[in-house]
C-alpha cells in the first residue's frame, strides 16, 4: 500500500478498531501480523506483513523500518498483538498500537484480505486445521493429495467418510455393490431416507460432495473378489475396512500386503467393536491373519442383521477409523499399529491389548507363501 500521506502519531492508548488502522495504513503505517505462517495462510490482512514477535530487531532493520515508523500489530484476536507492543516499545520504536478485536474483527468487518498457499476457500474450510502445528499448511497438503479408498460404505464407512471428507482428504474412493435399504438409516449416517433403493456408493457421492465440493469422489459398485482385490485398490496410499464379513478381510490383507498399502481395520458385534492398524511398510506390524489365523465359522460369527447392533457404535469405530488414517496421513502420533483397540459400548470402557506379530502366521511370517486370491477365497469358504 503506497502512503498518500505524512505518516501521523498512533493513539496512545494502544488499540485501535480495525477500521482505523486501515486509515493510518494508507498515510505510512505497516500492519505487522505476529500469528504464525500456518494461522496466516487461514487469511490475512491485505498489504500486512507477517513477523514474528521473536524477529522484530531483525526484521524491522530489513525493511528499513526506522524507529519513528508508525507500527500496527494484528493477531488473531488482540492478544499477542497488545504483547508485542512491549516488544516495538524495547527496541524503541515508540509510535505504535495494536488492532482490537484482531484478525477475527478485521475479517467481520468486511475488510480486504488476502491468502497465502491456499485458495480461500480452503484457507477458511480448513482453518482450524492450519493453526495445530502437527497439520498446517504442509499437513493440509498431504491430506489434499492422498488417496484413500473405503471398502464399504455403510455404519463404519459412513462417518469415515464423513470425516475424511470433511478433513480434505483430496480423493476417496467408495468401494460397494450395495443399495441403500431403510434397515441402514439407523446407522449409516451418510444415506437419506430420500435415496432408500439408490446405489450406496452415488447416495455417499451425494451427501460427500455436499459436505467438500473440492474433494474427488470415485466410485466402484462392485463386490470385492479374488478377482478384483488388487486392481480396485491399486494406486491407493489407504484403505479403510468398512467391510461386514471375514472373506472380504482376508482379500483385503493378502492385496494390501502385496500392494504395501496400510489398512485400517474395523468391526462390530452388537454393543462392541475393535480397530486396528496393519501396515506392511512397517517391519514390526502384525496383519490381520495374526489376530484371525483362520477364518471363523458363520455361526461363531454373525453379521448385524443377524447379531444386530447399536446404532451409535459404528460411529465410534468409524471415527476413530477416520482418526487413524488422518495420523497415518500426517504422519503424527502413535498409529494402532501392533495394537487392538476394542470398546465396549454398555460399560463405556476402551481396553487395549497387544498384538504381536505371529512367526507362524499363514499370511505374514517368513514362511508363509501366497498361492492366489481365489485359495484364500477357497478357505474363507470353508
Amino acid at each position: 500500500m503506497q502512503a498518500r500521506h505524512p505518516a501521523r502519531a498512533l493513539p496512545a492508548h494502544g488499540e485501535i478498531d480495525p477500521a482505523q488502522a486501515l486509515e493510518f495504513m494508507e498515510t505510512g503505517a505497516l500492519l505487522l501480523d505476529v500469528r504464525d505462517a500456518n494461522e496466516r495462510a487461514a487469511g490475512a490482512a491485505r498489504f500486512s506483513i507477517g513477523m514474528a514477535p521473536e524477529r522484530f530487531a531483525e526484521d524491522l532493520v530489513a525493511i528499513g523500518a526506522a524507529p519513528s515508523r508508525a507500527l500496527i500489530t494484528i493477531c488473531a484476536s488482540g492478544r499477542r498483538s497488545l504483547q508485542a507492543l512491549d516488544l516495538l516499545r524495547d527496541l524503541g520504536y515508540r509510535n505504535v498500537a495494536s488492532v482490537r478485536g484482531g484478525f477475527q474483527r478485521w475479517r467481520s468487518e468486511g475488510l480486504a484480505v488476502e491468502y497465502g498457499a491456499l485458495d480461500a476457500d480452503s484457507a477458511e474450510r480448513y482453518a482450524r486445521h492450519l493453526v495445530l502445528p502437527e497439520v498446517g499448511i504442509a499437513g493440509q497438503g498431504r491430506l489434499a493429495a492422498a488417496r484413500v479408498a473405503l471398502v464399504g460404505a455403510g455404519g463404519l464407512g459412513s462417518p469415515a467418510a464423513l470425516y475424511l471428507a470433511a478433513a480434505g482428504v483430496g480423493t476417496l474412493t467408495l468401494i460397494d455393490d450395495d443399495r441403500v435399504e431403510r434397515s441402514n438409516l439407523q446407522r449409516q449416517v451418510v444415506h437419506v431416507d430420500a435415496r432408500v433403493g439408490m446405489a450406496k456408493t452415488e447416495s455417499a457421492r451425494i451427501a460427500l460432495c455436499a459436505l467438500n465440493p473440492a474433494i474427488r469422489i470415485e466410485t466402484r459398485e462392485q463386490r470385492i473378489g479374488a478377482g478384483n482385490v488388487e486392481a480396485l485398490l491399486s494406486g491407493h496410499d489407504m484403505v479403510v475396512d468398512g467391510a461386514d464379513n471375514f472373506p472380504t478381510r482376508y482379500l483385503l490383507d493378502a492385496a494390501c500386503r502385496r500392494l504395501r498399502i496400510p489398512w485400517v481395520y474395523g468391526a462390530v458385534h452388537r454393543f462392541s467393536g475393535q480397530i486396528s492398524v496393519f501396515d506392511p511398510r512397517r517391519g514390526d506390524s502384525p496383519c490381520y491373519r495374526c489376530l484371525f489365523a483362520e477364518p471363523p465359522s458363520a455361526a461363531e460369527a454373525p453379521n448385524c442383521s443377524e447379531a444386530g447392533v447399536l446404532g451409535v457404535l459404528p460411529g465410534i469405530i468409524g471415527l476413530l477409523q477416520a482418526t487413524e488414517v488422518i495420523k497415518l496421513i500426517l504422519q503424527q502420533g502413535a498409529p494402532l499399529v501392533g495394537r487392538l483397540l476394542c470398546f465396549d459400548a454398555l460399560a463405556t470402557r476402551f481396553q487395549e491389548l497387544a498384538l504381536a506379530r505371529d512367526p507362524a502366521c499363514p499370511g505374514c511370517s517368513s514362511s508363509a507363501s501366497f498361492t492366489g486370491y481365489e485359495e484364500i477365497a477357497r478357505v474363507c469358504a470353508g
